[in-house]
């Protein structure tokens, strides 16, 4: 059997006692980083075989630890803190062990975006977790286009060197909204600051970031419709076409020539 196992995003004292149990009864633990896990494993007196796996070495790692499994170990996977899988390492491992038929499990625990939603203080009976953005602007912004009329908030890991960049670049977007970002969960200095979009982050940033943006108030149902539904909607209403596509570029924030493509028939 393999058990992903979630540890401590800041205080080891949120180790579970099943995750302990588990750790202490497997033959081998696959580690994101074996420098940073043994930290968490020495507290807890935890003394097994270690090796790496990482997004760097995946697929490698993922056919070592196949064999492993093979051979009729236990083995358990964990990342430097949180859940394995969740923006870590593991989504390539599972898909290879679906497709070797073998089995695995997940032992709970923390989850930093959880924990950031509920400390917000935003509506929590919806959301949407959308991780790291990409690094170039034209994919980030392409990225958080598909994003920005869903009517509920949206969760966003962000690194200390990026955090101020993400933030200009979801308000460029998506415009003035109230935002939330949290750090250093669980731990002495746990910090959640509360801002605008538009004023940006009001400390200088440190560590890692859940942002959480807040849903945008009064939302055009138009923004609901697909691009060539939201310009029939107009054309229907006696538009022409070009005044239809000026309307249509100016509700979604677009230009009109990205426009023209969804005018001509199949």
């Amino acid at each position: 059997m393999l058990y992903f196992v979630a540890t401590p995003i800041g205080n080891l004292k949120d180790m579970s006692f099943r995750a302990i149990e588990v750790l202490n009864a497997v033959d081998e633990i696959a580690c994101e980083d074996t420098r940073h896990s043994i930290t968490l494993l020495n507290h807890y007196d935890i003394k097994k075989p270690l090796f790496s796996y990482h997004k760097f070495n995946e697929r490698e790692a993922g056919e070592k630890i196949i064999k492993k499994l093979k051979e009729g170990k236990n083995i358990a996977v964990i990342s430097d803190a949180g859940t394995p899988s969740v923006s870590d390492p593991g989504c390539v491992l599972t898909t290879m062990l679906i497709e070797e038929g073998l089995d695995f499990t997940v032992i709970p625990g923390a989850c930093a975006f959880v924990n950031a939603l509920v400390l917000s203080g935003v509506d929590t009976s919806r959301f949407c977790f959308l991780g790291f953005m990409p690094d170039k602007s034209g994919e980030r912004k392409e990225f958080l286009e598909r994003y920005k009329n869903l009517d509920m908030p949206l969760i966003f890991y962000s690194a200390p060197h990026d955090v101020k960049k993400d933030i200009e670049s979801i308000y460029a977007v998506f415009g003035e909204r109230n935002a939330v970002a949290v750090r250093e969960i669980t731990k002495l200095h746990e910090t959640v600051e509360r801002f605008s979009l538009k004023d940006g982050l009001p400390t200088e940033p440190k560590g890692e970031y859940v942002l959480i943006v807040d849903k945008g108030e009064n939302i055009n149902p138009n923004l609901q419709l697909s691009e060539k539904e939201h310009i029939q909607k107009y054309l229907d209403l006696g538009l022409d076409k070009k005044e239809a596509l000026k309307k249509v570029a100016k509700e979604r924030g677009v230009s009109k020539s990205s426009l023209y493509k969804y005018t001509i028939e199949d």
